[in-house]
């Protein structure tokens, strides 16, 4: 006798594949999605590999400059927004246009660009499209630097002294002269809605206060669109130490250590390391609980990062939290093997956190340098605009690289410098230097001047060898720039095979 046919045998197509997908849910299974990257460059390939390897669709975005990039290459699908530069990427219309019209489910916006605009964040919210970060009132809250501070001192968070946002015209003046004159100088004037270590004026006096304060806030206005500016004491020569935080849905917040991104110019980080090289366990526990209490504070959800800096006497002062993913989360996945990106976008989707603050590890030590092309000699000015005829990277163990350019590719003027971040991993902090070192001398770029020279100088000086540095590090050796740009033998050669292929009118990989 034939057994009984079961009832969805019986149920139309479009039944059973509601079925499907309610099984699905119930396993607790993530469908497949499609997700736009709303960025260029290595952080846009970094999230599309983590996109693909979660089984979902990665679509990419470009300008007319990028059309020859890696992203839009190795992206499953790829958007054309416009002829650029920069504005398109900066356009949430057309972002979210192009979102709707092919059928995204979720928005990655890296880091730059759109990442800390919670227009953005609501935009994506009012469309019904997944924002992969926290809440845009989450993001609003914490990008205004004055109402950060209010939150961190309710949940008493300890804080550099500050001022709330300074009066419009004499008034905001004279409150500012008064701070000066309450917890003397050096004072740092603030762009309230300021980031990425723009908007930034250090002051020495009263007479450069007065000087400085209202071009402060035309600078302001002029990059963030807001003429607000508030004012912090100067911790001299700190160490700028940051915690990487994770929050889901549910509840859980937990932190993945600390990183070291004190080696800086002009508050721009050049090296980051994870963890940092602080030998008080006690304080650096100190400190990562006190970042998971600000996160919580906040009612952050998502990836994050809780920035401090810490004086000589080993006191720490909460500075901002940056609610994206940092250019230097590899350090952090290098010593922990947690793929932050990856946990994002699984956060985004409502998952749970797979792991708790017990599972964490720190296994080691990591250094990431972003190669630039830059020519470090000329105040760092910027080499767009040349083409990378040569391109031979190192490899080997406990060696990562996230780029986007390649062997024939013209770097494009319009944008950032950055060319490819490198991370080595090491099993101590000696060992992590060698790995650098090694990696740097067989780093060949011909075409564009860049930062690697520059970096060998850093890895061979003796208190970068020690750990011991602070923010000051680069003003006080300013022998790191005397190198030649034949750093190594490889380059030599990098630089001797450009000029053959350069006479033949022709590029061929090497």
């Amino acid at each position: 006798m034939p057994l009984p046919c079961p009832k969805w045998c019986f149920i139309s197509v479009e039944q059973l594949d509601y079925k499907r997908k309610e099984m699905s849910r119930k396993r607790g299974v993530l469908l497949k999605k499609k997700i736009l990257v709303a960025n260029r460059g290595e952080i846009a390939v970094r999230i599309i590999r983590a996109i693909q390897e979660l089984g979902h669709t990665a679509v990419g975005i470009y300008e007319t400059p990028d059309t020859a990039a890696r992203h839009i290459r190795i992206a499953d699908e790829a958007i054309w927004i416009g002829a650029g530069p920069r504005c398109d990427y900066l356009d949430i219309d057309k972002v979210i246009k192009a979102a709707k019209n092919h059928n995204v489910d979720a928005i990655h916006p890296g880091y730059g660009f759109l990442a800390e605009n919670p227009d953005f964040a609501q935009a994506c919210a009012d469309n019904d499209i997944i924002f992969i970060g926290p809440t845009a009132e989450v993001i609003s809250r914490l990008g205004n630097k004055v109402i950060a501070r209010e939150i961190m001192a309710e949940a008493g968070i300890p804080m550099v002294p500050g001022t709330d946002n300074l009066p419009e015209g004499d008034a905001g003046l004279q409150e500012a002269l008064a701070f000066g004159a309450k917890y003397k100088y050096p004072i740092m004037l603030k762009a309230t809605c300021g980031g990425g270590g723009r908007g930034i004026r250090l002051v020495e006096s009263d007479e450069q206060l007065k000087e400085e304060y209202s071009i402060a806030r035309s600078e302001a206005k002029a990059a963030f669109n807001d003429d607000r500016v508030y004012i912090e004491k100067v911790v001299v020569q700190p160490k700028h130490v940051e915690v990487q935080i994770i929050a889901d849905q549910h509840g859980s917040t937990v932190h993945l250590g600390t990183r070291d991104c004190s080696i800086q110019r002009r508050n721009q980080k050049l090296v980051e390391i994870a963890p940092s090289l602080i030998e008080d366990k006690k304080l650096v526990d100190e400190i990562c609980d006190t970042a998971v209490k600000a996160a919580q504070a906040a009612n952050y959800t998502n990836a994050g990062t809780v920035e401090f800096l810490v004086d000589s006497d080993w006191n720490y002062y909460f500075m901002e939290i940056n609610t994206r993913v940092q250019v230097e989360h590899t350090v952090t996945e290098m010593v922990t093997g947690i793929d932050i990106v990856r946990t994002q976008i699984k956060l985004a989707l409502g998952k749970k956190l797979l792991f708790s603050q017990d599972d964490v590890q720190i296994r080691g030590f990591a250094i990431e340098v972003r190669i630039n092309a830059e020519d470090p000699k000329n105040d760092f000015m910027p080499e767009g605009g040349k083409m990378v005829s040569v391109y031979r990277s190192p490899g080997g163990y406990g060696v990562r690289l996230d780029g986007f350019v390649y062997q024939g590719f013209t770097i494009p003027e319009v944008y950032d410098s950055l060319l490819v971040k490198m991370t080595v991993h090491g099993y101590t902090w000696h060992e992590t230097v060698d790995r650098m070192r090694r990696c740097l001398k067989n780093f060949a770029i011909s075409g564009p001047k860049t930062t690697i020279p520059f970096y060998l100088q850093i890895v061979d000086e003796p208190e970068f060898q020690s750990g011991n540095f602070d923010t000051s590090y680069i003003e006080k050796h300013p022998e790191l720039f005397d190198y030649s740009d034949d750093h190594s033998e490889v380059n030599k050669l990098a630089h001797l095979i450009a000029e053959i292929h350069h006479k033949k009118q022709n590029t061929y990989a090497i």
